[in-house]
C-alpha cells in the first residue's frame, strides 16, 4: 500500500525522513498510527508544566512555541516547532513535564496516545532510532538557541533563527522561493530572542533596510540568503538535516 501522501502523518514523514534514512514500509507505519486531528486557538496551553500526559503532539498546521514562565509571570519562549514537528516527544519518558507548549496564532495538532507509539516501536525497532533521533535533534537546536541568545547581538540572533526556520520550514515543504509564513508577532519574536518588543521592531526594521529579508504580513521572503546566513554566523550543521535536504 503507497503511503499516502495527504494523510496527517505527511508532515511527519517528511520532517523524520529529513534526519534519517526510512524505508517505505517504516513511512507507511507513521501514516497508519492513529491520530486525534484538533484545531486549536492561539495560547491554548497543549501541555502545562507539571503535567502527566499519556499522549504526544505532532504539530499539522500553524506553529506551536515551548516556554516557561518566571515566578513574576515574564515569559521566555524556548523553542518554536513547525509542522512535523513532535514538541512534547519527552513526555513519552518523562512521568512529568516541566515546559508548557501552546499553539502561535490558531493552529491545527495531531495527538498520538504514547500506547500507539509503544506499538509501533515493538514492530518497528527502527522508527525507536528515528524518534530518539528526532529528540536528539530538538536538544541541539535548543543549544544553539543558548548560544544565539546570549553571545549574539540581537541583529545576528534574529537573522540566524530566520535561516533556522528556512531550513527547517524547507524540510517539510513548505517554503517556495525563499519564501515562507511565519505565523509569529514581533513580541513573540522578542521572548524568543530574548529582546525587548521595542528593539525586535528595530532589528526587523534593519533586516529590510539592508536589502535581507521583505516582510508582507506573516510572510517573509529572504532576499539574500548567504548574507543572511553571514549576518546571523548561520551553520546548519546542529540541525542534522540529510544531504540534499538543506540548501
Amino acid at each position: 500500500m503507497p503511503a499516502n501522501s495527504s494523510s496527517p502523518g505527511t508532515f511527519m514523514v517528511r520532517k523524520l525522513s529529513s534526519i534519517f534514512s526510512l524505508s517505505d514500509e517504516e513511512k507507511q507505519a507513521l501514516h497508519d498510527l492513529p491520530m486525534q486531528v484538533v484545531p486549536l486557538e492561539r495560547d491554548q496551553d497543549i501541555v502545562r508544566a507539571g503535567d502527566q500526559p499519556s499522549q504526544c503532539c505532532l504539530v499539522l498546521e500553524g506553529f506551536t512555541y515551548v516556554y516557561k514562565l518566571t515566578l513574576e509571570g515574564q515569559r521566555q519562549i524556548l523553542a518554536l516547532h513547525v509542522p512535523g514537528d513532535i514538541p512534547d516527544l519527552q513526555s513519552l519518558h518523562l512521568k512529568v513535564v516541566d515546559i508548557s507548549l501552546a499553539p502561535i496564532f490558531p493552529c491545527t495538532v495531531g495527538f498520538i496516545q504514547h500506547e500507539d507509539l509503544r506499538r509501533l516501536y515493538e514492530r518497528y525497532p527502527r522508527l525507536t532510532a528515528v524518534l530518539w533521533r528526532e529528540t536528539l535533534v530538538h536538544a541541539s537546536i535548543h543549544r544553539e538557541w543558548l548560544l544565539n541568545n546570549g553571545q549574539r547581538a540581537a541583529y545576528a540572533r534574529l537573522a540566524h533563527l530566520l535561516c533556522e526556520l528556512l531550513m527547517r520550514l524547507s524540510a517539510v515543504g513548505l517554503v517556495e522561493n525563499d519564501t515562507f509564513h511565519l505565523p509569529v508577532t514581533q513580541s513573540e519574536l522578542a521572548d524568543a530572542t530574548g529582546i525587548s518588543s521595542v528593539h525586535m521592531n528595530r532589528v526587523l526594521q534593519a533586516l529590510r533596510a539592508d536589502g535581507l529579508i521583505e516582510t508582507q504580513g506573516k510572510q517573509v521572503h529572504v532576499l539574500d540568503l548567504e548574507k543572511l546566513k553571514q549576518a546571523g554566523g548561520f551553520d546548519p550543521l546542529y540541525l542534522q538535516l540529510e544531504d540534499g535536504v538543506a540548501t
